[in-house]
């Protein structure tokens, strides 16, 4: 029997939340706890690419040509410098994707039959959306069995969230019945700042135990990793950055063997 895998969608449609960041640092973090992890960069930025040392001038099968079906998912997938870690990297290529995609039939279902081809080689696929709620999120969401959403700690957070939660429900109703929502990640937390402290308390008020534990500080390390192609787990492991991001991979890899 294959591994059971878990597709998680990380998404929000406000962009500088630290979306791709989560991505590429959760996914290190569990690779570094013995599990394969595949990271599908589904954001025309293609900034879990370049944070993962890829080039992107050197766009030879990337996310676009899987989406296109114009290469098998398998050609596309690439080793990282990280054991355990494999990606499928983008390149500005995939902004042509929602506008070729305009007239085809069952548009919103493309990832999630492709996916079905790999299901049984990794324990998690990590898909960073961009942040819009547009095609390609859609199809991220109709492919995942999970939505984390990466909430930064600020004033208006919880506004964009109520639109996130609609479109999640949308996707349930019409293309992925398995959809839900995972968990939210508290970012940029800045505990000096009274306002950071007062929005964590309203957002897990209001979502509970839906929120982790594991916070992300506001780190001047984890900024500056991404410049150098690594992820703040190479970068700098010391750092309040790296071991939050260590600790919320324990929590969702303890919260997925407590359903199991």
């Amino acid at each position: 029997m294959g591994m059971i895998t878990n597709i998680i969608a990380v998404a929000n449609q406000k962009g500088g939340v630290g979306k791709t960041t989560t991505v590429v640092n959760l996914g290190t973090a569990m690779a570094a706890c013995k599990r394969t992890v595949l990271i599908i960069d589904c954001d025309p930025q293609g900034n879990a690419s370049t944070g993962l040392g890829y080039d992107k001038e050197n766009g030879e099968n990337d996310f676009y040509d899987v989406i296109t079906a114009k290469k098998s998912i398998n050609e596309c997938i690439l080793k990282t410098k990280i054991p355990n870690l494999f990606i499928i990297p983008t390149t500005v290529n995939l902004t042509a994707v929602e506008q070729e995609f305009v007239d085809l039939k069952d548009r919103e279902l493309k990832l999630k039959n492709i996916l079905n081809e790999i299901k049984q080689k990794f324990d998690y696929i990590i898909i960073d959306c961009p942040p819009s709620l547009g095609l390609l999120t859609i199809n991220a969401l109709a492919a995942s069995d999970n939505l984390l959403v990466p909430l930064q700690v600020e004033f208006y957070a919880l506004e964009g969230l109520s639109q996130l939660i609609k479109t999640l429900e949308l996707v349930k109703l019409n293309f992925n019945n398995r959809l839900t929502l995972q968990g939210i990640v508290l970012t940029m937390y800045d505990k000096r700042n009274k306002i950071s402290e007062m929005v964590a308390h309203d957002v897990k008020s209001h979502f509970k135990n839906k929120v982790y534990k594991s916070i992300i500080p506001r780190n001047v390390r984890i900024s500056e990793a991404p410049s150098h192609g690594l992820p703040i787990l190479i970068y700098d492991i010391s750092c309040a950055g790296a071991q939050a991001y260590a600790s919320l991979a324990a929590e969702i890899i303890e919260q997925e063997q407590q359903s199991k």
